[in-house]
């Protein structure tokens, strides 16, 4: 049940940054961290031969909308922003779920490594895979404050995992953190401007969240309870390009909305055989299939 109510303000919110974590870590060091705060904050820890082929894959289908501005050192916007749901959004995201490289990464064993950590050795990775685009000059249509205990219908063993794909300032918008919110449950929820159209109720006395200027390679973990947003990007010109899944240990219930490709409940075009019409190999194609979790 969705109800009517009014986004909360963040006026009075206060930022530190986010807490970082090394993978080398010990594990109860890590999982004690993840349980107190609702995250792990993992900085520059993928390489940029894993992350900039999906970068540049991105860019290569979102042209001549955005491309790489070696000057901003950042994706840059041509023409008039444009939010999830738009028209120009629906035409270019089916080629953005296309892309091979942003379903792949979530499968490679370096972010595997780090799902591991929270999760367990047996992870199993949602086939629901999110690209990001974050224009400028679209204010007010950010994601609002949100748990994806709620959106994906996930129980608490479900994570997000989000990807950094290049260098991102304040001024670009940044994911933000509310430590600890994990720990009081699944939320009301009320419509709310932005992706995802609701918010989740915020508690009057939360008002410290936790954010830092992210580059590429650097992950971010959250528990599917930890309630999140981001910020509005206020750039004149720089996009924000990132990506992001949901895993959880394997044989946990995964809800059926999160077996078809991101968004394809309203774009008709968009399933697994649009996909995957020019992948080059076949090893993740419905591999999903046999989990004895759906429900």
């Amino acid at each position: 049940m969705v109800a009517v109510g009014t986004a909360a303000s963040f006026v009075e919110a206060q930022y530190q940054p986010l807490t970082p974590s090394k993978p080398s870590e010990g594990y109860e060091e890590l999982r004690e961290r993840f349980q107190a705060e609702g995250y792990l904050y993992f900085p520059r820890v993928l390489d940029s031969s894993i992350v900039q082929p999906v970068l540049e894959d991105m860019l290569s289908v979102l042209s001549p909308h955005i491309h790489w501005s070696s000057a901003a050192a950042s994706p840059v916007l041509a023409g008039d922003p444009f939010f999830e749901s738009d028209p120009l959004w629906d035409r270019l995201y089916p080629k953005v779920q296309a892309l091979e490289s942003l379903h792949r990464i979530f499968h490679c064993c370096e972010v595997r490594r780090l799902m591991d950590l929270v999760a367990g050795p047996d992870v199993f990775v949602y086939p629901m895979k999110m690209a990001r685009i974050a224009a400028p000059r679209k204010l007010g249509f950010e994601t609002p404050p949100h748990q994806d205990a709620f959106s994906h219908h996930a129980g608490p063993t479900m994570a997000g995992i989000w990807i950094a794909l290049h260098d991102a300032d304040e001024a670009m918008g940044r994911l933000t953190i509310l430590p600890g919110s994990h720990m009081h449950g699944v939320r009301p929820v009320f419509e709310a401007q932005g992706v995802g159209g609701v918010q989740c109720e915020i508690h009057p006395e939360e008002t410290l969240w936790h954010v830092s200027n992210v580059t590429a390679g650097d992950v971010i973990i959250f528990h599917s309870q930890t309630v999140h947003r981001a910020q509005a990007n206020v750039d004149k010109h720089r996009v924000r390009l990132s990506v992001d899944s949901r895993f959880c240990d394997y044989g946990a219930p995964v809800f059926s909305t999160n077996l078809e490709p991101h968004h394809a409940w309203r774009i008709p075009e968009l399933d697994w055989d649009y996909v995957y019409r020019d992948w080059k190999t076949q090893d993740l194609r419905h591999y999903w299939l046999d989990y004895p979790g759906l429900f």
